[in-house]
């Protein structure tokens, strides 16, 4: 079993607090049937994140959940509110995991990047009830709080700019928000937050954020998750090192021409 403590200075943050009910659904299955299908897979997932090595020494894995923030439905897709559920597709297709089931009102999928084990979700309760999501799936599979990452859309960056972080605040981000709120009000988690710029002239917030990209922040978009991709794998498998640093200064000044 993994150990899922939060560090030094964070003890009344942890996921351990969080209530472990969550909504169960998987195709037309009885509801124990269901909760049967996700005790498997919980039972696989504890498994994966200890395993022997060459030696055959059991080596131990912290788990992360990467949830992306975004809105349900084929209304919504590849507008600017829903980068998040773009990064967890374009990490689901590199990494060859199937998101093939709804737990805690989140679409999941579960598999690893090396050999660190990881849990993808995109909350389908629409953005500003993603807590709904992430506080149940965290406690149910015991992650702690530094290994929960969320990614999102940003607009106090560019388009295309990435900026990944240990913690924050939430940025007036009402996903961001609700996410905090069912973490009892803790900021200690990872977060990637994606660029999107600004409503242009008096355009309207909301009009705005439910927009699709034009062609060319498209193309600075796809290219950004490209690197999302690089950088969440670095991330995983070494921590918040010297490398995170280098990669949010250059994405700082990546547009600028010397």
């Amino acid at each position: 079993m993994l150990a899922a403590t939060s560090p030094p200075g964070t003890a009344l943050c942890t996921t351990r607090r969080l209530s472990h009910r969550s909504t169960f659904h998987q195709g037309g299955f009885p509801l124990n049937q269901r909760r049967r299908l996700v005790e498997i897979r919980r039972a696989a997932w504890q498994v994966s994140a200890s395993l022997p090595d060459a030696d055959g020494l059991r080596v131990e894995y912290t788990p992360w959940l990467i949830v992306g923030l975004g809105n349900p439905g084929n209304k919504y897709h590849g507008t600017r509110h829903n980068i998040g559920f773009e990064m967890i597709d374009r990490i689901a297709t590199r990494e060859g995991i199937s998101m093939n089931t709804i737990q805690s009102k989140a679409l999941i999928g579960i598999g690893s990047i090396g050999e660190v084990p990881i849990l993808l979700a995109k909350p389908q309760a629409y953005m500003n009830f993603s807590g709904e999501s992430v506080g149940p799936i965290a406690a149910y599979y015991q992650v702690p709080l530094r290994h929960i990452l969320l990614v999102y859309d940003e607009m106090s960056l560019p388009n295309g700019i990435l900026r990944l972080q240990p913690k924050g605040g939430h940025g007036h981000h009402n996903g961001l928000k609700n996410v905090m709120d069912h973490l009892d009000g803790c900021r200690e988690f990872p977060r990637l937050s994606i660029g999107i710029g600004n409503p242009p002239g008096k355009m309207d917030m909301k009009a705005f954020l439910l927009q699709k990209f034009s062609p060319q922040e498209r193309e600075q978009i796809d290219a950004a998750l490209d690197q999302g991709v690089g950088a969440i794998r670095t991330l995983v498998l070494k921590g918040f090192t010297d490398n995170i640093e280098r990669f949010n200064l250059g994405q700082k000044y990546k547009y600028h021409k010397v």
